[in-house]
């Protein structure tokens, strides 16, 4: 048996301002309509077990199931720990059925040739039947200094190295023995359990006290959050591929892409005639390899060569395409500044629908919110805001402290600071209403939720 796992755990930096902490690169679509996220769903053969973050749980659980794909579970991680963490809380997970052949790969990463990625991970499923660690390595098309890399020595692994300089990146590419790293690994779980408790004892500890002591939670997996804090962070090749001696390495020539960064998505899209990767209402005069993708407004370029210009409703990044790698030192100095762009869009989506801050200033903010059809915010209530709701589109349920009644288009109503209170669509339609907040204080976290329909009461 063959069992895909699905590694959600990546944040993308150097794709902000489209990336951004509370909806990382894996659950955008960068190259097309369907997302990251549902791109690698998608090539699995078989449902996936996907391990994520829990506040992204979600969002994943949306996003597979608008591509159709149905997950056998949904690991959810209190916190990241990097990847053989994650890899450890799936292999425990599926061990306990019939020791299936775990095919790990990151979630984020963009893949040319379908049919040449099947056959690549074929071999390396048959190989990992019979106990090797199988990795997969991409045949260099130029010198990169983003990647890392490992030295291949026939069908095995004789070294992991990690991302060069300028120079020795040259030396690997020129020698032909060198492979980049492609994060995709297949082993059995039994074989991934017992690796990873010689190597990191600590990790498969923390790891099946953690699972051991987590709860079921509709469908996710929810691991016990204080016994997973204790597990120390660490990736596959870390923890595990650099201590093991006959690791086996099949060559993945499938156009694989890990789009790390803005320069990356610029190499694997379709260039207009002069060179440019266009998305959105962007008008080019002049212009040559460049990437350009605009979100909410016109973008106009004049004169301009190997840059990346990215607008979003809330910030505007421009770059020089030889700098791409650096905007990920740009968000930590961003995030350092306490900036919120680092985290949130302007738009957030919530399991419920979505809200799009449209202005704010001080003691007031306008939100525009869209709760989908069936779909209801919690009974909850504020401390220190109080809220006017206008109806744009659709009907309303609104229960306010103990009465309850409904809102039809240009209809409007009023919630006072420290009332209970429920936004509900009942109607077949988006529920669409104009919100606007008053008061001292209107942050996201003055919430106190009494119910929920899914799960996020307060105690």
């Amino acid at each position: 048996m063959v069992q895909p796992v699905i590694l959600c755990g990546g944040s993308g930096t150097r794709l902000w301002p489209l990336s951004r902490e509370h909806h990382p690169k894996p659950l955008h679509a960068v190259n097309g309509e369907r997302t990251l996220l549902q791109q690698t769903a998608l090539r699995c053969a078989g449902d996936p077990l996907v391990v994520c973050n829990e506040s992204h749980r979600f969002l994943v659980r949306e996003q597979l199931l608008r591509a159709g794909v149905r997950a056998r579970s949904i690991i959810l991680e209190p916190k990241g720990r990097g990847t053989a963490p994650a890899l450890t809380l799936a292999a425990i997970h599926a061990v306990t059925a019939d020791d299936p052949v775990l095919v790990a790969m990151p979630s984020d990463h963009f893949i040319a040739r379908g049919d040449a990625f099947q056959q690549a991970l074929e071999r390396g499923i048959a190989w990992a039947a019979k106990g090797s660690i199988v990795a997969f390595g991409v045949p260099p098309g130029a010198p990169e200094t983003a990647y890392g890399y490992l030295r291949a020595r026939g069908d095995y692994i004789d070294a992991f190295v990690e991302k060069p300089d300028a120079e020795r990146a040259h030396e690997y590419f020129a020698s032909g023995d060198y492979l980049w790293n492609a994060g995709i690994f297949a082993v059995r779980a039994s074989v991934w359990i017992d690796a990873i408790g010689g190597f990191q004892p600590q990790i498969l500890k923390a790891c099946e006290r953690a699972y051991r002591q987590g709860a079921r939670d509709g469908g996710f997996m929810r691991v016990d959050a204080a016994a997973f804090a204790e597990c120390p962070s660490d990736s596959i090749d870390y923890a595990v591929m650099e201590r093991v001696n006959d690791a086996m390495v099949v060559r993945l020539d499938a156009g694989w892409s890990d789009v790390g960064a803005w320069d990356a998505l610029w190499g694997i899209e379709q260039k207009d005639t002069n060179g440019n990767v266009i998305h959105g209402d962007v008008h080019a005069a002049d212009t040559k390899n460049a990437l350009l993708i605009a979100q909410h407004r016109l973008l106009a370029c004049v004169g301009l060569e190997d840059v990346i210009v990215v607008e979003t409703p809330d910030a505007v990044m421009v770059a020089r395409k030889d700098k791409a790698q650096a905007v990920g030192a740009l968000v930590s100095n961003l995030k350092a500044a306490g900036r919120a762009e680092c985290l949130t869009h302007r738009k957030v989506l919530r399991p419920w629908g979505s809200y799009d801050g449209i202005e704010s200033g001080e003691r007031f903010q306008v939100k525009r919110i869209v709760v989908e059809p069936g779909a209801s915010l919690s009974l909850q209530m504020h401390y220190h805001r109080a809220e006017h709701w206008i109806v744009v589109r659709g009907t309303a349920r609104v229960t306010r402290g103990d009465e309850t009644y409904l809102l039809t288009e240009n209809e409007s109503t009023y919630i006072p600071p420290g009332t209970r209170h429920r936004l509900e669509n009942p109607g077949k339609l988006p529920l669409e209403i104009i919100e606007v907040q008053s008061g001292a204080y209107l942050g996201e976290d003055d919430i106190v939720r009494f119910e929920d329909t899914y799960g996020r009461v307060d105690t």
